[in-house]
């Protein structure tokens, strides 16, 4: 195994750990101090989009930053859209790619959520070219770090398994990034008890995602902890269209020690902790629908 390999699937080994460790969604902090290899840091992300360790020959990771410069998106028949570096196709990142996609190289791809905050996905392939449109098109694998061990890193993938895994790979990245913009807007707290233990806050869809104007919008999102979010699905409390908290009537009659008088019984008539940008406050047609479900359900 060469060194380029050696030092890629380390790469790929010490992502999974922080993973583990952290969630699939990582600082970037995190990854820019990155590994050690053989007494060398080796960071798996860098200001620039494409991002060439210099212990390798070809580009370890590219980035979609939150925001950021390069309108990346997804092509007609499943895949990745990435831009170039600039507008010059000879530019030596851009080459680099090009290389990589001859020598089907495994690639690291980091999604910016927010500021700060990336989904990684490993390993990636570039597999289209199209210097008209400045764009790489970027298909994901789904081999595993342990099928790796051992080999070469070089892996011929069929069209029909990775377009599939990229499709799936996008719907994750969708709800990661609503999850990640909505508990931002709301300072990383939850809207009801302000828990702000990040792993355990999750962004509530007023309206469900799976109907037709549940959509992805900071303001069909709430920032509720799990608890929350598990009683704000079961319809056992219910936030009124002007903000305020409402528990179901059976459960405010309830007698079952102190989590229930003081995480549910307490709050009712209480209003949520709105986000600062009045942009961000949660929809009241929205509210509306998903409150009067509540009333039926009580």
């Amino acid at each position: 195994m060469s060194i380029d390999e050696a030092i890629r699937l380390k790469a790929f080994e010490w992502l999974k750990e922080q993973q583990a460790i952290h969630g699939d969604v990582l600082p970037r902090e995190l990854l820019e101090r990155g590994f050690e290899f053989e007494g060398e840091r080796i960071p798996v992300i860098a200001p620039q989009g494409i991002f060439k360790p210099r212990y390798l020959e070809l580009p370890l990771s590219i980035t979609t930053a939150p925001k950021g410069p390069y309108n990346d998106s997804h092509s007609n028949d499943g895949y990745l859209l990435y831009k170039y570096r600039g507008t010059d196709p000879l530019h030596r990142d851009n080459v680099g790619l090009r290389q990589a996609m001859i020598r089907n190289t495994p690639l690291i791809y980091f999604y910016g959520l927010v500021p700060g905050r990336y989904l990684a996905t490993f390993p990636v392939y570039i597999v289209g070219d199209d210097s008209a449109s400045l764009t790489f098109k970027v298909a994901v694998d789904d081999v595993g770090v342990e099928s790796l061990q051992g080999q070469s890193l070089v892996r011929e993938g069929a069209d029909g398994r990775r377009t599939y895994i990229t499709t799936v790979v996008r719907q994750r990245l969708h709800q990661r990034s609503f999850r990640e913009r909505v508990i931002r807007a709301y300072h990383d707290q939850c809207a009801l008890c302000r828990l702000r233990h990040h792993e355990l806050l999750d962004a509530a869809h007023i309206i469900p995602d799976i109907e037709p104007k549940g959509l992805p919008s900071v303001r069909n999102g709430i920032s509720l902890c799990k608890f929350h979010h598990a009683a704000f699905d079961a319809h056992i409390l219910g936030i009124t269209p002007e903000y305020a908290i409402q528990i179901r009537g059976d459960v405010l009659k309830e007698e079952d020690g102190p989590m229930l008088q003081h995480a549910l019984q307490e709050l009712h008539g209480a209003r949520i902790v709105l986000p600062r940008d009045k942009n961000s406050w949660p929809d009241k047609e929205a509210l509306d629908i998903r409150y009067q479900r509540f009333k039926l359900a009580s």
